[in-house]
C-alpha cells in the first residue's frame, strides 16, 4: 500500500527528493509483480497524485509548479529505479505538459481547463502517434488518421499503437491530417471518454509490461472544434522548438540512468550477500568482481556529468541553437551505457542475473526498450555527422 502523504513538498523545497525516494522504494515492492502480470499501477499514480508530482512540468500559472529539467531528471530517475514502467507512464506525461507549455498552440480556455484538471486530479495525457502501416512518424510519411471537419466539430477515425500510459490517460493527443483537398497535419486533442474511443488490449512486451501500451482505436470521435492543436499544411516548414526535443532526449536519458542504478543496487547486495562454500568469504571480496562492479560505476558516472551538466546549462539558459543534438547525444551515449552496466551485471554472475525470481533480469528487459525511443541511434549518428559534416540537406 502507498504511503499516506500528509504534508507534500513542492518542487522546489529541499525534501522533494526524500519524498520522491520513499514513492520509489514503495514502487518497488511490487514493480515485480505488475511486470509478471503485465497490470498497470494504478496505485503508483494515485501515490504520485496524492504527493503533487503529477503538476510538475504545469505552469505555475494554472496551480502546476513549472519545475526546471534538472528537478524532472531527478524524479525521473528516481521513480525509475523503484518502478521504470510509471516513470515511462510518467515521463510522457510531463513531456506533453512541457511541450504544451513551451509552444501554447492550444485554445487557451482549453489548454487552462486541462491543466487545472491536471492539478486537481488524476488527469494524465500522452501522444497518439505511431500506426500499424506507417511505423513511427520520426523516419517520415504520412498519418493514416483521418481528421474530418464537420459543422459541429472534428470527426477522428484511425488505429494508433503503443500509446503508453493507455489504462490511465484521460487525454490522446493524436496525430493525423485532414480529408481536405489539400490536406493538412496536425494533432488533435481526443478525451477518453468521447464515444467512439477504444481501447484494444495489446501490448505484450519484453520490456516496460506495466506500462500499458496498448492501441488506441478511434471511430468517428466527435471532438470541438477547438480541440485541433496544430494544424499546418504539408509544404509548411515548422521549425522545432529546441528545447522540446531537448526535453525528451534528457528525461528518457535519466528514466534509464534510473534503471541501471536499480540494476547497479541489486548486484553490490547480492554479491555482499552471496558466500560460495568453496571461497569462505562473500563474492565482493574477489578482485574480478570489484573490477567489473567498477567498471559500472564509471559508466553511471559518466552518465550523471552528462546528463545533470546539460540540464542545469539549460535551467540557467546556457545553451546554444545545438541543445537539441547535444540531448540527443547525451541520450545516444547514456543509453548505451546504461544498457552496457546492466549487461555486465549479467555476465558477472551469470544464471542468477537471468532468473526471474531475482530484479536483474526484469531490469535487463527494461533498460532494452531504451533503444526503442525516438530519436534512435542511427537518427542521432546521422545527425551528428551531417553537423560534422556540415551537410544541410
Amino acid at each position: 500500500m502507498s504511503p499516506v502523504l500528509k504534508v507534500t513538498p513542492t518542487a522546489s523545497s529541499p525534501d522533494v527528493f526524500e519524498l520522491v525516494a520513499s514513492l520509489a522504494a514503495d514502487f518497488a515492492t511490487r514493480a515485480a509483480i505488475h511486470d509478471r502480470d503485465s497490470s498497470f499501477p494504478f496505485e503508483n499514480f494515485q501515490a504520485l497524485h496524492q504527493a503533487q508530482l503529477l503538476n510538475l512540468t504545469v505552469p505555475q500559472e494554472f496551480g502546476g509548479q513549472g519545475a526546471n529539467y534538472t528537478t524532472i531528471c531527478k524524479v525521473i530517475e528516481k521513480i525509475a529505479s523503484g518502478d521504470a514502467s510509471t516513470a515511462l507512464v510518467l515521463t510522457m506525461h510531463y513531456l506533453q505538459h512541457s511541450n504544451a507549455a513551451r509552444t501554447r498552440n492550444w485554445h487557451p480556455t482549453v489548454y487552462e481547463r486541462l491543466c487545472r484538471e491536471s492539478v486537481t486530479g488524476i488527469v494524465l495525457l500522452n501522444a497518439a502517434r505511431v500506426e500499424p502501416e506507417l511505423g513511427t512518424p520520426a523516419r517520415g510519411g504520412l498519418p493514416a488518421t483521418i481528421a474530418k471537419k464537420t459543422s459541429d466539430g472534428w470527426l477522428i477515425t484511425g488505429h494508433k499503437q503503443y500509446t503508453t500510459g493507455s489504462p490511465i490517460l484521460s487525454y490522446f493527443i493524436v496525430w493525423a491530417r485532414t480529408d481536405e483537398a489539400e490536406p493538412r497535419v496536425g494533432s488533435f486533442l481526443v478525451p477518453r471518454d468521447f464515444p467512439g474511443v477504444r481501447i484494444e488490449k495489446t501490448w505484450d512486451h519484453l520490456g516496460m509490461r506495466a506500462t500499458g501500451s496498448h492501441d488506441l482505436i478511434l471511430e468517428n470521435v466527435l471532438i470541438p472544434q477547438e480541440y485541433a492543436l496544430d494544424l499546418h499544411f504539408l509544404n509548411t516548414s515548422l521549425a522545432p522548438d529546441p528545447l522540446k526535443l531537448a526535453g525528451g532526449s534528457l528525461w528518457l536519458s535519466a528514466l534509464y540512468q534510473g534503471v541501471a542504478t536499480a540494476a547497479r543496487n541489486w548486484l553490490v547486495e547480492y554479491l555482499h550477500e552471496r558466500q560460495p562454500a568453496n571461497l569462505g568469504d562473500s563474492l565482493a571480496t574477489l578482485p574480478r568482481f570489484q573490477t567489473a562492479v567498477g567498471e559500472i560505476e564509471a559508466l553511471l558516472y559518466a552518465n550523471q556529468r552528462l546528463i545533470y551538466s546539460l540540464a542545469n546549462d539549460i535551467d540557467q539558459g546556457e545553451y546554444d541553437t545545438k541543445v537539441a543534438l547535444q540531448a540527443q547525444t547525451v541520450k545516444y551515449l547514456a543509453t548505451n551505457n546504461a544498457i552496457r552496466a546492466v549487461e555486465i551485471g549479467l555476465e558477472l554472475i551469470g544464471n542468477p542475473g537471468l532468473s526471474k525470481k531475482n530484479p536483474l533480469e526484469r531490469h535487463y528487459r527494461d533498460v532494452l526498450c531504451s533503444r526503442i525511443h525516438t530519436p534512435q541511434n542511427d537518427a542521432i549518428c546521422l545527425s551528428l555527422g551531417k553537423s560534422a559534416l556540415k551537410i544541410t540537406t
